[in-house]
């Protein structure tokens, strides 16, 4: 049973909404099934209806549930989720993701992350190749182990993005904030991955601040694919340990 809403510091149809969210994209409740009616819900939680009213405008308007005439509110298809929603992301990452989800975020970034690089190459300011060269530099000295390994790397390809200085790029890399913090997380589970990858990225600074988009495209590319082969043996390392753990 759900903790009690008041005892909770957000509001409470936000509450609401993450309990339940939570639930959809672990598969409590399945896509296509019907979630529990307002009064059995409410009961559970500990909530009145225009709080559950409200937490079901805000699962809709992320995609994840849809209101169908008398027969109640059911889950959508999972591609209907909107993937790139702040609250949509963290509650998948929270509830332990299968191995496709971070494999499809890295395709994902295989499309657009080395097309930013050139644009960035092209369109960069002064100042951005500064910022961009203070998140390498604090790469650098980040030492494994500490949130300084993820939040650094992260700057950089934040600041890389911001680079473009195309407002829809920019935007992006703040949208998948948490996804892009997560896939680093894995990608740089030991010490011997994270300094493998500074040459690379000092690679894609250097072809960023000489202006050379064919070259900064090629390393951020080299980048993605070594970190992908890095995030699979990662990921087959901790089904091997979750096999092992239930035998």
């Amino acid at each position: 049973m759900a903790s009690p809403a008041k005892n909770r510091p957000q509001s409470i149809h936000s509450w609401v909404a993450q309990e339940l969210g939570s639930r959809i994209v672990s598969g409590v409740y399945a896509p296509g099934d019907y979630i529990p009616n307002e009064t059995t819900i409410g009961e559970e939680m500990g909530v009145s209806r225009t709080a559950l009213r409200e937490a079901f405008k805000m699962l809709s308007a992320k995609g994840l549930i849809e209101s169908r005439p008398k027969l109640g509110t059911r889950v959508r298809p999972r591609k209907n989720w909107n993937m790139f929603d702040p609250d949509v992301l963290r509650w998948c990452f929270d509830n332990n993701p299968e191995p496709k989800f971070y494999i499809s975020l890295y395709e994902m970034r295989e499309i657009f992350e080395p097309s930013a690089a050139a644009l960035a190459a092209m369109h960069r300011t002064e100042q951005q190749v500064n910022t961009l060269e203070e998140a390498y530099l604090e790469m650098e000295k980040a030492e494994h182990g500490t949130d300084a390994v993820y939040t650094s790397d992260l700057n950089f390809h934040i600041a890389l993005l911001d680079a473009t200085n195309n407002e829809f790029m920019a935007s992006l890399g703040m949208t998948i904030e948490r996804a892009l913090e997560s896939s680093f997380r894995l990608s740089s589970a030991t010490a011997n991955e994270f300094v493998t990858s500074l040459p690379g990225h000092k690679a894609v600074f250097q072809a960023i601040k000489e202006g050379d988009p064919s070259r900064a495209k090629f390393e951020m590319q080299a980048i993605l694919t070594n970190s992908k082969k890095a995030l699979e043996q990662t990921l087959k390392d901790m089904s091997a340990q979750r096999a092992a753990n239930a035998s």
